[in-house]
């Protein structure tokens, strides 16, 4: 409304007007005041007589409704105004806002209510303007979002869309169309000056008394927005029973997503949508507060039913760490989200994510304590072939390995939900009897899965007819739970110094009694007891001796290079100390009583190995067969 638009300062229309109102002069300003001089002068009791309507209401209102009528035919938008123009019609819906309140008082009196009745239409219809203004510059954004290095595919859609020109356009046109994008990241793709006149509409609609009108828009738009977001990201709002159906396979792939999309909005998205909104209501914190808390409910709402769902699929041991993913992106971002909430919102968010994680954290203990019954129900009666590894002892090690990557989450999952009351076992008993141990929970625990793989193994030794065998398969199980817990930082931490050597101590005693079981019987028929009376060698004896151990020889030989030693270090460990004891002894043996036998077939008869042959032999040992080698890890 410029100067020029007012009319003359003549009564054209006749109304009496306040005895002591001046006459009506020429600029908005002198106009404002004479109303609110007006409105300061109505009687406070509606009983009283209200003085008649003056000139300068009725020119307002003219005013007011040419202005509505131009804006109404869509010759000029709102962002086409200039500053004081716009903040001229606001400052009218204002005015109108506060004399439709004061007159109201004597809608009784036929001349207040005619007046009434026409600004209340004209004053209806400049919201609808300013809604609409509103709504479409909310509409109006280039989503930060799109600009998320995690998501190109919407940075595409919008550069595609943000322009009929740019349907036609080449790669590089696009290109320099997104260098060419007014940075708007702040406030969700909003830039400074759409900010401000949203906030100036915004101001407009509130003290016009359309606040839920207001509040409403903002809320739809903002809600459409995340969620637009949510599809761009590739994140599915499956169901509770969706899930149940679906194999554990894709629910993963779901899970990688969710815990970037909901890290992202927790630490990104809903401080720039608080800083937003606090923005364009600035003055209305109780408005904010309440558009803010309600948007992160709803979206949060959507993570933390996907979460329940996951949660709520069958239990099994593979699910334990996607199930630990969820809990930390859980523990580790609500508490940003619940810094941006208002006290009013702060609980039930607080509550519904708590709940969650409380569960979910049940769940985790659960799955853990399992491991125990797996270990326990594992009774196969048939024996690894060669002594191998043992797949539980693949499996169990393995999984503690990666467990013990989430070693700290674990250890408040234990401390959160460990049952100090649950009741143990006759072989938990036992096992907890072999190692005294003391610490955290979740490390104590670590330990007495680890002594239920110990009694579990020996029990499986135990299958095997030769003894030495027998100790192969311990050498084996125990040095790879051994390397896999030195190999693992989190592990080897949590198992202790302590325990490391008492597993390396019980390694050298397999392999001293592996030693004895098998080589003592053999180097026995390399003593030299017994073969000379009066300093004569026996000949038949040694003849004996001979064959004995060249039969024993044989038989160990063609056994255990059928045995698998997997690791590389320790299968040339026990070759080397095999060779230490056995080589030197038959050298010896050889050298004082080959000269005994005849040379030439005798020799070649009962002297079938030379020193290098029974190197060469011993090389050969603990190789497996081929089907056993390429299990090697």
């Amino acid at each position: 409304m410029e100067d020029k638009d007012l009319p003359p300062s003549d009564n054209p229309t006749g109304n009496a007007k306040l005895s002591d109102e001046p006459p009506p002069q020429d600029g908005n300003n002198n106009l404002y005041e004479n109303i609110d001089r007006f409105i300061s002068l109505l009687p406070a009791d509606s009983s009283s007589s209200p003085p008649e309507i003056g000139d300068s209401i009725q020119k307002f209102s003219d005013l007011f409704d040419a202005k509505v009528v131009e804006y109404e035919s869509g010759s000029k938008r709102w962002i086409q105004l200039e500053e004081d123009e716009s903040t001229r019609f606001l400052e009218s819906v204002d005015r109108t806002a506060k004399l439709l309140k004061s007159l109201s008082r004597f809608h009784h009196e036929e001349n207040y209510a005619v007046e009434i009745n026409r600004m209340s239409g004209i004053q209806q219809r400049a919201l609808s303007l300013l809604e609409a203004e509103f709504k479409s510059m909310l509409d109006d954004y280039h989503s930060s979002y799109d600009r998320d290095p995690g998501f190109d595919e919407a940075k595409t859609k919008q550069l595609s869309s943000s322009s009929s020109n740019v349907q036609d356009a080449s790669e590089p046109e696009l290109a320099d169309q997104a260098e060419s994008q007014p940075e708007r990241d702040e406030f969700h793709g909003y830039s400074d000056g759409m900010v401000a006149d949203l906030s100036k509409l915004a101001g407009g609609l509130i003290g016009g008394g359309h606040e839920t009108e207001c509040s409403e828009l903002y809320f739809f738009v903002r809600r459409n927005a995340m969620e637009q977001n949510l599809k761009l990201s590739r994140f599915e709002k499956f169901s509770i029973d969706e899930t149940q159906k679906m194999q554990w396979e894709p629910i993963e792939k779901e899970v990688s997503v969710w815990m970037k999309t909901f890290r992202n909005f927790c630490t990104s998205v809903l401080p720039s949508e608080r800083k937003l909104v606090n923005a364009v209501f600035s003055g209305h914190t109780a408005i904010s507060d309440a558009l803010f808390g309600n948007l992160t409910r709803i979206i949060l709402f959507y993570f933390l039913s996907f979460a329940e769902a996951v949660m709520m699929t069958k239990r099994s041991a593979e699910k334990l760490f996607k199930f630990l993913d969820i809990y930390e992106a859980l523990r580790d971002s609500i508490p940003e989200v619940e810094k941006l909430l208002s006290d009013e919102w702060l609980p039930q968010v607080k509550s519904a994510a708590t709940l969650i994680s409380t569960t979910l954290g049940e769940s985790i203990f659960n799955i853990f304590i399992e491991l125990e019954n797996s270990i326990k129900s594992d009774t196969a009666k048939t024996p690894v072939p060669g002594g191998a590894v043992h797949p539980l002892t693949r499996y169990t090690m393995n999984y503690l390995k990666y467990a013990c990557e989430y070693s700290d989450t674990l250890e408040q999952v234990f401390r959160d939900h460990k049952k100090i009351d649950r009741a143990y076992s006759v072989d938990e008993d036992q096992a907890q009897n072999n190692n005294h141990h003391h610490g955290s929970p979740f490390q104590s625990q670590l330990a007495k899965i680890m002594d239920l793989l110990d009694l579990n193994l020996e029990t499986k030794s135990r299958l095997y007819k030769d003894p030495s065998l027998s100790l192969i398969f311990m050498m084996n199980n125990g040095r790879y739970i051994l390397q896999k817990t030195k190999g693992t930082g989190e592990m080897r931490s949590l198992m202790g110094d302590p325990w490391v050597r008492k597993r390396s101590s019980d390694l050298r005693s397999y392999h001293t009694n592996y030693k004895r079981e098998t080589w003592t019987k053999l180097l026995q028929c390399l003593s030299h007891e017994g073969l000379s009376v009066n300093g004569k060698v026996m000949k038949p004896v040694l003849k004996e001796r001979f064959k004995s151990f060249n039969g024993m020889f044989d038989e160990i030989h063609r056994s255990q290079t059928t045995w698998v030693v997997s690791d590389e270090q320790l299968q040339s460990e026990l070759r080397v100390s095999i060779s230490a004891i056995v080589i030197p002894a038959y050298r010896s043996f050889m050298g004082r009583f080959s000269q005994v036998f005849t040379p030439g077939r005798q020799t070649e008869k009962y002297i079938k190995y030379q020193p290098e042959d029974i190197e060469t032999c011993i090389e050969e040992l603990f190789d497996g067969s081929a089907a056993q080698q390429s299990k090697k890890r």
